[in-house]
């Protein structure tokens, strides 16, 4: 029944969407009109959020699954004499990852201007110790694909201090079933939860109980899901990336169910519970524990929600920077949520 196909096309077309953590209304919009074709109630919250609910059998007590449309991205901190850009971080990555990056600036009225992040002492031929340099907020810049050559030209253009600035994805399918693009954090799980909306709407799936889908947008700055909870939400599930990396048991091939993160333990009695479903229905699954790391569901139980909260997702390689998954990852995550939808609650 899952179709990785399909969730790949969600994820392509969101990627190319610009949404970094603060610009997100047109991923939300996708978002809506996606949920309005298939005729899904759904509100849009105070924060910008999304919010689908589908009844199930028991009304009287909710699960929630969350993936967040927010991106790592940046803003424009200021702008230099000779008209080049610096920046300032949205989301917690490193400079090194997105240096020579082709990027957009989004200007205030609407007009994108494009660019490409870059450090200030970059070529060889004149800077001997180019690679050695240190890449941070004052030594990154944005050349700007436009003719100007000083501060006042660059204002002219309407680019200011405070404009958005997104990162080209650079999104690609590869013939041995790669996905590799920049915001699969957490653009793939994203993609995943509606072609789960998708197949319960086509199939007319029976879900054990009335099911809210939260398609957050401010996860890469630590609140994205920590509000507009139904009040009957018994389960919280948050759907992102599976962390990997040296030491780590996730892997790009299969679903990765989180035991702990740097918020602590996830809720020991739901994550059996994924993993008995994962056994149960020949699931390729890694329990893993993610060292640096916080999610929706996280910040949930910091904001004081009485929950059960889990943590899943598919195996992301090269997390902030350019990411990578298997295509089998994406289904063996979106098999684990559809029979979870399917079950008792636990």
């Amino acid at each position: 029944m899952i179709n990785e196909k399909e969730i790949v096309s969600y994820i392509k077309e969101l990627v190319t969407i610009p949404s970094p953590s603060g610009y997100t209304e047109e991923a939300i919009k996708y978002a809506a009109e996606f949920m309005e074709k298939r005729k899904v109630p759904f509100e849009i919250t105070n924060k910008g959020a999304l919010l689908a609910s589908i009844k199930g059998e028991d009304d009287s007590r909710h699960r929630l699954l969350t993936a967040h449309v927010d991106t790592l991205g940046a803003m424009v901190k200021e702008i230099k004499p000779n008209g080049r850009l610096k920046l300032t971080l949205i989301g917690g990555f490193r400079w090194n990852s997105v240096e020579g990056e082709y990027c957009k600036i989004h200007t205030a009225d609407g007009t994108i201007i494009t660019g490409t992040i870059l450090i200030n002492q970059t070529s060889v031929h004149v800077y001997k110790n180019a690679g050695d340099a240190k890449r941070d907020e004052e030594t990154m810049e944005v050349r700007v694909d436009a003719v100007v050559k000083t501060k006042a030209e660059m204002e002219a253009m309407g680019i200011s201090v405070g404009d958005f600035v997104s990162f080209d994805p650079r999104v690609e399918v590869t013939e041995s079933g790669f996905l590799k693009s920049r915001h699969l954090d957490d653009k793939a799980s994203v993609g995943i939860l509606l072609h789960i909306v998708d197949l319960i709407s086509e199939h007319k799936i029976k879900l054990a109980c009335t099911t809210h889908f939260l398609i957050s947008n401010n996860e890469e700055i630590g609140y994205g899901g920590n509000s507009n909870i139904p009040e009957q939400t018994v389960e919280y599930l948050a759907v992102d990336m599976g962390a990997i990396g040296d030491g780590q048991a996730t892997d790009e091939f299969s679903v990765s169910i989180c035991a702990k993160d740097s918020s602590g333990p996830y809720h020991y009695r739901l994550r059996q519970y994924l993993v008995a479903l994962a056994q149960a229905n020949a699931i390729d699954y890694r329990v893993d524990i993610y060292p640096y790391y916080g999610s929706d569901a996280s910040a949930a139980i910091r904001a004081g929600h009485d929950v059960v909260h889990g943590l899943i997702g598919p195996g992301i390689d090269a997390s902030h920077a350019f990411e990578r998954t298997h295509l089998s990852s994406l289904k063996h995550t979106a098999n684990l949520i559809l029979h979870y939808v399917e079950s008792e609650m636990m």
